[in-house]
């Protein structure tokens, strides 16, 4: 059996271990937010299934490419047998070059770090994360060790790569059991970290009562007046709009912490549990990937982001035809997939602030680009914020009943 890849080292060598952002192996990743800080990051998720668009396709920016010199060298750093074939894997951020290589061996998955992805620290974190729950056999592509000394990340003329196991699996087909078996990995991922402890330290901070969101929301009607274009979008109905937002915000957070939140325990969670970070094989989770945005916080605001990301519906590129629910079957069948299994029940006090959390959540997606950029993606930010208008009042609405889900 192969030795995992070694860790130790990660910080202070020149080439050296580290810990890495999973890509998309075969199935996709999120858009890369390289300029970002972790609090940032947390903030602002892919609810949607638009975020993909943010990493430069459609944007006419060309993604970054492997010079041949420098794949011939940086292969040769690895013990993968004869080369058959190479393609490129177009996949997540554009400043993260990918290829996917066939061998004798097997099937990878080369990366190149985009900078600022790259900190030996943070690498080592999320490396070690990963060798883990590899080792406890959680579902994910387990990192290649260079041939040398197994080092996990080799560095190289100031670039990281990562090599990966490639891992063959299909998209989440939004069907009630893919649904119930990602909150099910999800509740696993959490019962197989709650002790885990680090050498390095990991991230915090959260979309939940995020400076960076209160930010934002400062700052997005200047944007947007700016950048609109929109016939009916006039200075009242930009002010009224977002006043909205930044008040719910607010509002959903104070609901959050008067039930106690901060004095939960904390342990390593996710951060990005979407279905674009899941591949799957029929409606079983065959491998979970990126886990750049691994951080400290409370389980129930990653299973919050991860019911919302599960049920929100959305509708093509004009958020106005998107609707104001959300798939209320999904939603349940997702919680009751965290709640199987066994020591990981969800509390009353937990599912009571889902719904704010959700809310909480959405918000930060959506502002902190909008703010950026004046849209969210290819979608122009006032149709879009009207849209996560609706959305918000829906949830404010049903929020009683989105707690009770499980007692049904």
């Amino acid at each position: 059996m192969a030795q995992a890849p070694d860790t130790t080292r990660a910080a202070d060598t020149g080439v050296s271990s580290a810990g890495s952002q999973q890509t998309g192996q075969s199935g996709g990743q999120s858009g890369g937010q390289s300029g970002r800080s972790t609090e940032d990051r947390a903030a602002g998720r892919s609810v949607t299934g638009a975020a993909s668009t943010q990493s430069g396709k459609g944007d006419g920016k060309q993604r970054d490419t492997f010079a041949v010199d420098e794949l011939a060298i940086v292969m040769s750093h690895f013990d993968t047998g004869t080369i058959e074939w190479i393609k490129e894997f177009p996949r997540g951020s554009r400043k993260a070059p990918k290829l996917l290589i066939r061998t004798d061996v097997g099937t990878y998955l080369l990366k190149r770090r985009a900078r600022g992805k790259d900190d030996p620290y943070k690498v080592a974190f999320c490396h070690e994360l990963q060798l883990y729950l590899a080792a406890k056999q959680f579902p994910l592509p387990h990192l290649i060790g260079t041939k040398a000394d197994n080092n996990s990340m080799l560095q190289w003329r100031g670039a990281t790569y990562e090599l990966f196991e490639y891992i063959k699996g299909t998209n989440y087909d939004s069907s009630l059991d893919a649904t119930h078996d990602s909150g099910k990995t999800l509740s696993l991922f959490h019962k197989l970290l709650k002790e885990f402890n680090s050498e390095y330290e990991p991230a915090v901070g959260s979309y939940h009562g995020s400076r960076h969101v209160s930010m934002a929301l400062d700052t997005a009607p200047k944007t947007l007046m700016k950048t609109t274009t929109s016939a009916d979008a006039n200075e009242d109905r930009i002010n009224q709009l977002c006043q909205f937002v930044q008040s719910t915000y607010n509002a959903a957070g104070m609901r959050v912490e008067e039930a106690g939140l901060t004095e939960w325990p904390a342990q390593i969670v996710h951060a990005d549990w979407h279905p674009g970070n899941m591949l799957f094989r029929g409606s079983r989770v065959v491998a979970v990937i990126d886990y750049d945005a691994a951080r400290i916080q409370q389980r129930i605001l990653d299973v919050a982001n991860g019911a919302l990301q599960f049920s929100i519906l959305g509708g093509g590129e004009d958020p106005t035809q998107w609707p104001d629910y959300l798939d209320e079957s999904r939603y349940k069948r997702f919680l009751r997939g965290v709640d199987s299994v066994p020591g990981q029940v969800l509390t009353k006090a937990e599912l009571r602030i889902v719904p704010w959390l959700m809310i909480e959540a959405l918000i930060a997606e959506s502002v902190i680009p909008i703010a950026n950029t004046g849209s969210f993606a290819r979608m122009e930010g006032i149709p879009f914020l009207s849209m996560v208008e609706r959305k918000v009042r829906w949830m404010q609405e049903h929020a009683e009943r989105l707690s009770a889900v499980l007692e049904e």
